[in-house]
């Protein structure tokens, strides 16, 4: 997410994984590698977080050193989108993580803009499933980038759906290359997570529960 730093700061939003849990995501990713008979660890995991769905099945056959045809790709991706699909349909409105949903209402009360970036081409439908859809000004997804992180095209992208100078803008991130991506983009950047594992974002936070938006300015002073 961006929070733009110019009346406050603007907000955008990086990943579907900072405002639900979609811990069933990465569960599922360990089960494609399962079933290739590829080991697959947690912080394999990690190397998942913020690129497309045929470039997350790539890690995995790397991981595993396997080779596979353009075709037989994009068959596994295909089948996966599916469990991930119906997955996507089961979501509830109670599955928004803790705090994510105030979170962002005081952000839009307060007149920040919200743009979401993300990899996934499912982030809308993930929004309107968990009624969030709303409080974001601009939704920057798979559809309309094609660069993976750490290009920042998703971020910029999203600074310009916004109308905002990059350097005014926020991006919360779980991910390394995220965060790089950021910076590129001559954004500040606030790591969702320990900061062992984001050493080189700017302030970091562990989830929005009790979180105000003034409380990430206050953060990057």
């Amino acid at each position: 997410a961006w929070l733009t730093m110019e009346a406050g700061f603007s907000c955008i939003g990086a990943t579907m994984r900072l405002w639900s849990d979609t811990e069933e995501a990465a569960e599922d990713a360990a089960a494609v590698a399962r079933k290739l008979g590829i080991p697959f660890t947690p912080k394999d995991n990690e190397r998942l977080k913020g690129v497309s769905r045929m470039a997350s099945f790539e890690v995995i056959l790397e991981i595993g050193n396997r080779q596979m045809s353009q075709e037989e790709k994009e068959a596994y991706c295909t089948r996966k989108n599916s469990v991930y699909l119906n997955y996507i349909d089961k979501l509830r409105t109670d599955e928004v993580l803790p705090g994510a949903r105030q979170f962002l209402e005081a952000a839009r009360e307060a007149g920040i803009p919200i743009a979401l970036g993300s990899a996934s081409k499912n982030s809308r439908r993930i929004l309107e499933k968990l009624e969030l859809t709303e409080l974001f000004d601009a939704i920057i997804d798979g559809t309309v980038v094609s660069a993976a992180k750490p290009d920042p095209e998703v971020f910029t992208k999203g600074a310009e759906a916004l109308g905002l100078p990059y350097e005014s803008c926020i991006v919360f991130e779980d991910s390394f290359s995220g965060v790089e991506a950021a910076h590129r983009g001559n954004m500040k950047a606030i790591g969702v997570g320990r900061k062992e594992d984001l050493p080189e974002a700017d302030a970091w936070i562990t989830g929005f529960d009790g979180l105000k938006p003034a409380d990430i300015l206050d953060m990057l002073k």
